[in-house]
């Protein structure tokens, strides 16, 4: 049994060995494949710089509809004109809810009512007073006037006799100046009273006429003809990133807001927001290629008519351009979204090459210049750089270089055993 286990050992460790002996056979006589690395040629030509971004349309000089000042409270939307729906002149484009308006409206209505009613109650009753008031002070003249007349008689009547009638004389005289006085503030007392009601009257006329204008102000309508546009909902707690959605009949929202608008139908820009990056390139004035994602086919020339301010959070600030339509279409609607080619600069008669070509490394500047079979690093200056070209000073044209690090590429198949030794041409 020892002699048949040694035996089969050492036929295992014999076979080990001739199998080891014909891979490494295997391996030296195989061919191996050669590492090609991708090259592009330096090129002389005009280098034309764009910058591309997305949008939607809107009409310039737009007609604004804004939420009123209604007692400084917020309001709801009942009913809002659907983006891109023709409205004609005097048609309504935004309804808010005017229930609270309406109940003051009419608790105002009803209290100057009310207040009128005291006003004629008031002026019924000086009236009265003041009726009476004289009436009192013409029977006290006429009592005075009887009295003098019997002062006249004292002559003929005794002593005693006389001076009850100088006496019933000066009574009434001291009468009729009470009752005169009595008089004028009745009447400055009745003026007052009825001052008071007609006060009450006319702030309930303010109340409601307050009401009913602020009525008519939460009713917005359309001066001219045009497509309704609705705008963002600023204060919708549904958001995502930058995006805010379009507002909708029931959504609340704070005065001076902007709900909708109508477009200039004769004038059209292309609103589109920016990254930070490109905002360094461009300038108001550029040409832009405008193309409607609702039209196929159709490309409309336009400037770049302003740049807003860089907003947003640091690791995605933006900024609005918005860019001027030259020829305008009848078919364009506010809303429609839009691609926006913007050209930032030409450069003519200028060496370039593809940006993969450009390497930086510690602040420097390289290409990989092909001498013979290898690729030497040679050191360039950058005049301007796109995603897809990059302008260069220090080649020469017709030079050829590497679009991928040759070292890179070297390394690949002795890392991953060879796996990776096939790379694209």
């Amino acid at each position: 049994m020892k002699k048949v286990i040694l035996a089969v050992v050492s036929m295992s460790v014999v076979l080990a060995l001739a199998g080891w002996g014909a891979m490494r056979l295997y391996r030296a006589a195989a061919p191996r494949e050669e590492i090609r690395i991708p090259t592009a040629a330096v090129q002389r030509g005009d280098v034309t710089f764009q910058v591309t971004a997305k949008g939607e349309l809107m009409g310039g000089n737009s007609e604004m509809h804004t939420v009123p000042m209604v007692g400084g409270s917020a309001l709801t939307i009942t009913d809002l004109r659907e983006s891109g729906e023709l409205v004609e002149e005097g048609d309504v484009v935004v309804q808010f809810d005017t229930t609270e308006q309406e109940f003051r409206l009419k608790e105002a209505e009803a209290d100057v009512a009310e207040a009128e009613q005291q006003v004629i109650q008031a002026q019924a009753e000086s009236q009265a007073k003041e009726e009476e008031a004289r009436l009192a002070l013409l029977q006290a003249r006429a009592d005075l006037r009887l009295a003098e007349l019997e002062v006249r008689r004292n002559e003929l009547l005794p002593a005693i006799v006389g001076r009850e009638n100088e006496l019933a004389a000066a009574s009434a005289s001291d009468k009729v100046q009470q009752l005169e006085k009595d008089l004028a503030d009745r009447i400055a007392t009745a003026k007052a009273g009825t001052a008071i009601q007609e006060a009450a009257r006319v702030k309930a006329n303010v109340v409601a006429t307050t009401a009913r204008r602020n009525i008519e102000q939460m009713t917005l309508r359309a001066k001219r003809k045009g497509y309704a546009a609705r705008q963002q909902n600023q204060e919708g707690n549904l958001r995502w990133g930058s995006y805010m959605p379009a507002l909708q009949p029931g959504d609340t929202v704070r005065a001076g807001m902007a709900v909708a608008q109508i477009p200039d139908l004769e004038n059209w820009e292309a609103s589109v927001r920016m990254g930070e990056l490109d905002r360094g390139h461009l300038a108001v004035g550029q040409t832009a290629e405008i193309t409607v994602v609702a039209l196929p086919g159709r490309t409309f020339n336009g400037h770049v008519k302003s740049i807003g301010g860089t907003t947003g959070p640091p690791w995605d600030r933006n900024f609005d351009c918005r860019v001027a339509i030259d020829d305008p279409s009848p078919e364009l609607r506010p809303g429609m979204s839009v691609r926006v080619l913007i050209t930032t600069e030409v450069l003519r008669n200028v060496l370039w090459v593809r940006s993969q070509a450009l390497f930086e490394s510690d602040g420097r500047k390289f290409v990989y210049a092909k001498s013979g079979p290898a690729f030497t690093p040679v050191d360039v200056k950058l005049v301007r750089r796109s995603e897809s070209q990059a302008v260069l000073e220090g080649l020469a044209e017709g030079q050829i270089v590497a679009v991928a690090s040759p070292d890179i590429m070297k390394k690949q198949p002795s890392r991953l055993g060879g796996a990776m030794q096939a790379v694209p041409r």
